[in-house]
């Protein structure tokens, strides 16, 4: 799934010098970039949208005594319906068609490509280590046309859990650090500044 592709690198600078030689390690997979979904809808005077549960081995097993807090993770975190970029999508219809894939696949609506709209620009969550790059989408959708979300096979999305709730109460529940993961929180964001 992952690659470390390891550099040796020197850094030219603006006077002409060069820094030594070091070692700079970098991830890679085959689909290297995602989109983020917010799905919403509206239901008496307010906005609502869908987060659905995530497990997430790397936060569960990371070391309490390396953590300011010392903190033991669960590994499980709320998120804005997020998934993988086939090489085959790589165009801005690809973006939209994985989208697609990916609402069907979470939450259980089927739509249209044509059914989304940017979010704001894309990001790139952690260009320290890796290339990927986050394109945030979102859409209205109908809470009653929602199936049962096709999965794409992953043991890790079997048993998910999918909620809608108010945006306000999901931006609140971001303040006060129970919705941790920073591509949700960006998007809840742009998604309310939108609306």
């Amino acid at each position: 799934f992952l690659g470390l592709t390891r550099r040796r690198l020197r850094v030219r600078y603006p006077d002409g010098e060069r820094s030594a030689p070091f070692v700079y390690d970098e991830l890679d997979r085959r689909a290297i970039d995602a989109v983020v979904i917010a799905a919403h809808f509206r239901r008496d005077g307010r906005h609502w949208v869908y987060l659905r549960s995530a497990l997430r081995p790397p936060l569960h097993f990371r070391d309490p005594a390396r953590s300011p807090t010392g903190a033991r993770e669960t590994g499980a975190l709320w998120e804005l319906p997020a998934g993988l970029i086939e090489p085959a999508e790589q165009s801005s219809s690809g973006v939209l068609e994985a989208g697609r894939r990916e609402l069907w696949e979470e939450l259980g609506f089927s739509v249209q490509t044509s059914d989304f709209h940017p979010l704001g620009p894309a990001t790139w969550p952690c260009p320290g280590v890796m290339c990927e790059r986050h394109f945030f989408l979102q859409l209205e959708v109908h809470p009653e046309e929602r199936a049962e979300p096709a999965l794409d096979g992953s043991a890790l999305e079997r048993f998910g859990r999918v909620i809608a709730l108010p945006l306000t109460d999901a931006l609140a529940l971001c303040r006060a650090g129970r919705i941790e993961d920073a591509k949700t929180e960006l998007g809840l964001r742009r998604l309310a500044d939108t609306l």
